[in-house]
């Protein structure tokens, strides 16, 4: 796709927004590879402008922010706006309707791409920049070895997940508690220039650490007491505390025994029900938990899982996570018997 240039003024450059999963370390992470790769591989007269999209009741999407001369989707749902010119995605549930796919699979201008089986979207962007675009992905090697460690659940055990001493589970933490919209956007360009380790001694970054590892640590103590776990399925309901970016692997940690856990959390905008399943359970998984919460309009992979409804609809959510609840405990008791 060309664009024209100006003759006189001011040099030219490119503004390329990128959109990408909010307060999640594998959405950020996609956006900084996407932008270093575009740099790059595409062109390098560029200013990158970064969005967050987040999970929410109603619309995902306001094309009003669909303002850049080409506008990029990293790790989240599919837009068929024809202001999108790039798409990445590897969730199971990238498509809000049978018409968006349909639509993607129509794209004949090789910008969009879509494959769940990658463990993380940075490591599916790394490969098709190698690949179809001619780009060094060894620059990049620690941040998609990471992002395939985090997004896949890939640690070696629970206490390890919970433990958090890598630098890329501690940036995690940070990100999923980002404390303002432009925290992110500030870091973006840090991951795809800096180690991990470097990024965290950043000065708007390490301070934030402290206070987060103590809360870290008293989520622990507040799971402790909220959990149950019957039929090896978790409950919990944190929505009264200011708990929403836990630590996920928190309640398999304190109970080993599970194989599923659903928890109800709550922030200024929405009722969140988060479903999962233990990487590390004692037997095999075997509900598709993306197909769970797409009948509530939710959606992620077949291991994990999310809905959101409107910060309103408190008992809304609370019934659907009862009902997923008994959905999982029940099928553990059918595969039981």
């Amino acid at each position: 796709m060309a664009f024209p240039r100006p003759r006189f003024g001011k040099e030219y450059r490119l503004r390329v927004r990128v959109f990408y999963h909010d307060k999640c370390f594998d959405g950020a992470s996609s956006a900084a590879l996407f932008s270093r790769f575009y740099r790059e591989r595409i062109r390098n007269d560029v200013q990158f402008e970064f969005t967050g999209l987040l999970h929410r009741a109603g619309a995902l999407f306001d094309e009003k922010q669909f303002d850049g001369e080409e506008n990029a989707i990293v790790d989240f749902k599919y837009s068929s706006s024809p202001k999108i010119t790039w798409w990445f995605d590897h969730h199971e549930s990238a498509f809000l309707s049978p018409e968006d796919a349909a639509h993607f699979e129509q794209d004949q201008g090789n910008r969009k791409f879509y494959d769940p089986d990658f463990k993380s979207c940075t490591s599916f962007i790394a490969m098709i920049a190698e690949q179809r675009f001619g780009f060094n992905a060894a620059s990049v090697a620690d941040l998609v070895h990471w992002t395939d460690i985090i997004d896949g659940a890939l640690y070696e055990d629970a206490k390890t997940a919970v433990e958090m001493k890598a630098p890329a589970m501690k940036l995690t933490m940070v990100i999923e508690s980002a404390p303002d919209s432009n925290f992110v956007p500030q870091l973006i360009p840090l991951l795809a220039s800096k180690s991990l380790a470097e990024i965290l001694e950043a000065p708007f970054v390490a301070p934030l650490l402290p206070p987060l590892l103590k809360r870290h640590e008293l989520s622990i103590g507040i799971l402790k007491e909220r959990t149950e776990c019957k039929d090896a399925t978790i409950f919990f309901d944190v929505t009264d505390q200011e708990l929403e970016g836990y630590n996920k692997f928190v309640p398999y940690y304190l109970h080993p025994e599970s194989i599923y856990s659903v928890g109800l959390s709550k922030s200024s905008f929405r009722v969140k029900v988060s479903v999962g399943s233990n990487p590390w359970a004692p037997s095999e998984p075997t509900v598709n938990l993306a197909k769970v919460c797409e009948r509530w309009g939710g959606g992620g992979h077949a291991r994990v899982g999310a809905i959101s409804f409107d910060v309103t609809q408190h008992e809304e959510a609370r019934r659907a996570a009862f009902e997923i609840v008994n959905e999982l405990r029940a099928s553990v008791r059918a595969k039981a018997g």
